[in-house]
């Protein structure tokens, strides 16, 4: 008997269900929350924001939560464990069930990558809000734009106005700029957003430029968490953790590692300034000449992990 994808989909929204329903908060994002509000069609993974304090509660549900017998387990070495203090630092813990099949894969996040508001604070019933969905899509997969820039477009039809920080296609945006009043302080935030009001024949090329931008932050994002963990993988590798054992002792054996190896907040320690200029650098290295005067001020999309 196979899982269908309705079945897998109640699978993880139970997770989230048994989590609040012992005190804690957690919330579905990415992929299934853009199936949830109507702009994408199917994921066979899921993933999760889970408030640190939380993450005791949702590594128990995790433990007691079976899928067609087979229990819960950390996957691969790079994971970290599922704990307040690496979940604070921006790190992603990863899990998978594996039954024959079926197969469901669970990655949580403590802070909402390029998050520029608490997540917790704006909740779609199980899931997180739009926004907080539409920012984490900014990432280094063309696949993903699409669902920002229709969850941006959504956003606006509902009369959000931050729906304008999330169109990136220059057809829906040069559109929707005609119909939908621009706040001045989403132009403020979105510097190209100025570009569109006045019709500007180098709005496509800026929001190439922008899109670029973004996609170097979160390169270089991943290369600050990758040096950082690496002695704490190669811990975890040597340690050989046997799959059937209990996911307790596997995040024992996790915790024991990274309280010695695992950098709580790599972020952070590399500094926003010096994160910004590569991301940068990046962009003017792929693009000669390329005009930087229209980027976004990202502090606050990285302020929750760099004050």
């Amino acid at each position: 008997m196979r899982l269908t994808q309705t079945d897998l989909d109640r699978f993880y929204e139970s997770v989230v269900v048994g989590v609040r329903a012992k005190g804690g908060l957690c919330a579905i994002t990415s992929g299934m929350a853009c199936i949830e509000f109507g702009v994408a069609e199917t994921t066979k993974d899921c993933d999760v924001l889970c408030e640190p304090p939380s993450a005791r509660i949702l590594l128990n549900v995790i433990e007691s939560s079976e899928l067609m017998g087979s229990r819960g387990s950390y996957r691969g070495n790079l994971s970290p464990p599922l704990d307040a203090r690496w979940l604070r630092g921006g790190w992603t813990s990863h899990f998978f069930w594996k039954a024959r099949g079926a197969e469901a894969y669970l990655d949580v996040f403590g802070v909402a990558p390029r998050g520029s508001t608490p997540w917790a604070a704006e909740l779609r019933g199980l899931y997180a809000n739009p926004h907080t969905v539409a920012e984490m899509k900014r990432t280094d997969r063309e696949k993903d734009w699409p669902f920002a820039t229709a969850l941006g477009s959504m956003m606006l039809a509902a009369g959000d106005a931050r729906g304008w920080l999330h169109v990136f296609d220059v057809t829906t945006l040069r559109r929707l700029i005609k119909r939908i009043p621009c706040p001045a302080e989403m132009v403020a935030q979105r510097p190209v957003l100025g570009l569109a009001l006045r019709s500007d024949e180098s709005l496509d090329h800026a929001i190439l430029v922008e899109k670029l931008y973004w996609n170097a932050l979160d390169r270089a994002r991943l290369r600050v968490y990758e040096r950082a963990v690496r002695p704490y993988a190669a811990a975890v590798r040597k340690a050989r953790i046997p799959r059937d054992k209990s996911l307790k002792f596997q995040h024992e054996t996790r915790m024991e590692r990274a309280r010695r190896l695992l950098p709580r907040n790599p972020l952070r320690e590399h500094g926003l300034p010096a994160f910004v200029q590569d991301a940068r650098e990046s962009v003017a290295r792929l693009v000669p000449g390329a005009n930087l005067d229209y980027l976004p001020d990202v502090a606050d999309n990285f302020r929750s992990l760099i004050p």
